[in-house]
């Protein structure tokens, strides 16, 4: 419990930093409107593609539905924010969104986590395809016409607070008995199950878990944006995520990071090669999984608590 404390504080002392740093440079001119668009886009997909890797990554099960997920987020902060247009009313619409979403992930988990590999994936995209034609045909959505001027509640700040606390939540159940329970059905279902662990209680868990980070991401992305449509969350936008996850490594938290960061920046560098883009982005994708299949990081995490432990030995070792 100390080491877990103490690990928490660092990533709490870094992420301040990260803070500081980011609004200095805001200060002083370096990052402009420009760059901190790029910021917030790799914010909200670093809180997106970490839920999607407790899925895929930590508990086994390839979903496609994620974005389904996130379309909930967005159009229940759209919806609730143009009658409360104020920071209460946002963080409010942000529960509701992620209350709906763990509701619609219980739905759609409990029959569709008994299939496995492809068959899961196929049945998780049809699910995000349906949230996707009822928005396109509820009244309260504005139908295919999507919801337009939705207050500018989310700022650079609020992303990066809000990706610093879904982080360490995630990594902290990660870390946890159920953590360890979600990994152990990954690796072994019938032997977790021969152990007495409640294998579906905990695939659906983990699902459940990572809907509700889809939500504050769907969330941020209307009041930062401030224009949604229910073309945003179509089966490219959950591919998109996929991505990022594979390409940083599955099962990987830091590799997640490494992965937004670099195709955020790589998204951002290629606009001015117009509709060339995609192809050199599409070029650049391809080289990397033929040079690093596992991702960038494979399944490696930077670890405090493997530092301080390290650290502690050889403190021990010069003492002796």
């Amino acid at each position: 419990m100390k080491a877990n404390l103490k690990t928490n504080m660092a990533w709490l002392g870094v992420m301040v930093i990260g803070f500081v740093v980011i609004d200095g440079l805001e200060l002083m001119g370096v990052i402009n409107s420009f760059i901190e668009n790029m910021l917030v886009t790799i914010g909200i997909n670093v809180i997106l593609a970490v839920g999607l890797n407790l899925i895929i990554g930590f508990a086994g099960q390839f979903s496609l539905g994620h974005v389904g997920f996130m379309a909930i987020g967005a159009y229940a902060t759209g919806i609730m924010t143009q009658t409360m247009a104020t920071p209460a009313g946002f963080y409010l619409s942000m529960i509701v969104g992620m209350v709906i979403a763990m509701v619609a992930a219980v739905i759609v988990g409990i029959p569709t986590l008994r299939l496995r590999g492809d068959y899961l994936a196929i049945a998780t995209m049809g699910a995000a395809e349906i949230i996707r034609i009822l928005i396109n045909n509820l009244k309260i959505t504005n139908g295919a016409a999507g919801l337009f001027n939705i207050p500018a509640l989310a700022s650079w700040a609020t992303v990066y607070v809000l990706m610093c606390l879904t982080t360490i939540i995630t990594v902290n159940f990660i870390h946890s008995r159920g953590g360890r329970a979600v990994m152990a059905v990954r690796d072994d279902e019938l032997a977790a199950g021969a152990m007495g662990i409640n294998t579906t209680r905990w695939k659906l868990a983990a699902f459940v878990f990572g809907a509700a980070t889809a939500a504050i991401g769907g969330s941020l992305h209307a009041a930062y944006i401030q224009t949604i449509a229910p073309g945003d969350f179509n089966i490219m936008a959950s591919i998109a995520i996929l991505i990022i996850v594979v390409l940083g490594g599955v099962g990987s938290i830091t590799g997640t990071f490494v992965a937004a960061i670099v195709l955020g920046a790589l998204d951002t560098i290629l606009q001015n090669f117009g509709t060339i883009r995609m192809i050199i982005y599409s070029l650049a994708l391809i080289l990397i999984m033929i040079f690093k299949p596992a991702g960038l990081l494979g399944t490696w995490e930077f670890s405090f608590t493997r530092l301080f432990r390290r650290r502690s030995t050889k403190e021990a070792v010069n003492h002796e």
